[in-house]
């Protein structure tokens, strides 16, 4: 890890991601996850809240995970990325399950403030304020397992398909990573009520454990079908709210279907 960042000054590939993790609720973190895949050994939640370029123009996200082990490997359950650019929504969805859905993202720094706001639907469901500390200690370089869930579910007319054109099958997503460098920020994370987003309800933060800045090194990614799911026990988990893995109804939220 280095104390300078390389590259142009201001290219939006210097933007570090920021990263903040709290504790909620075990038996929350169970009700989320579908049949074959476990909760992790402690019940965290992480927020990545970035500006990056994909492909090569900005796109601001936040991506929500909970730690989860699929096949015993030991990994992260992805709700979502709200993201703010809707050309990458669907193609993502149907190429690889990536839960993508239609998010509004303020993140920026100024000076050692840290300032993040996201919002879907008119709601704001996640604030955090913060106050960079300086450089943090060096991380080694990791690879991150991350599950996805890619599904179609059968054709149907009338009523809710309860058969599947493409039967639920889990993405495993290995990337290696690096760290440029990383800065550890004073904050608060705020979760506020959001029928979108439901992380404040489905969710709660018992404890927020860590907020740092991170400029990541990209190694290696892979991403390959690790196993399909059990079809009739996944249908419960099949309506979601947009794009998400958050539970819904005809891919809103449950209460305003």
């Amino acid at each position: 890890m280095t104390d300078s960042i390389q590259g142009n000054t201001g290219d939006i590939l210097n933007w570090p991601m920021l990263k903040v993790k709290y504790r909620t609720d075990p038996e929350k973190i169970a009700a989320l996850l579908p049949p074959g895949i476990e909760p992790g050994a402690e019940p965290m939640v992480t927020l990545t809240i970035y500006n990056f370029p994909v492909p090569n123009i900005p796109e601001y996200g936040i991506v929500t995970t909970i730690d989860a082990n699929y096949n015993g490997i030991e990994g992260e359950y992805t709700l979502g990325y709200g993201i703010d650019q809707e050309s990458a929504i669907f193609v993502s969805q149907e190429t690889n399950g990536q839960p993508k859905y239609p998010c509004e993202t303020q993140y920026y720094r100024f000076m050692d403030q840290v300032v993040a706001k996201c919002t879907h639907q008119g709601y704001t469901f996640v604030e955090f304020n913060g106050t960079s500390t300086g450089v943090d200690e060096p991380m080694e370089e990791w690879t991150q397992n991350e599950w996805w869930i890619k599904v179609s579910r059968a054709v149907s007319v009338g009523g809710p398909a309860t058969a599947y054109d493409f039967p639920p099958h889990v993405v495993h997503v290995a990337s290696k990573y690096g760290t440029q460098r990383r800065e550890k920020v004073e904050g608060q994370l705020v979760l506020r009520d959001s029928p979108w987003d439901p992380l404040a309800s489905k969710l709660p933060m018992l404890e927020q454990v860590s907020a740092y800045l991170w400029w990541p090194i990209f190694l290696d990614r892979s991403i390959t079908l690790a196993g399909e799911l059990d079809g009739p026990g996944f249908l419960p988990f099949a309506d979601t709210i947009s794009g998400s893995r958050w539970p819904g109804v005809n891919g809103g939220p449950a209460e305003l279907a």
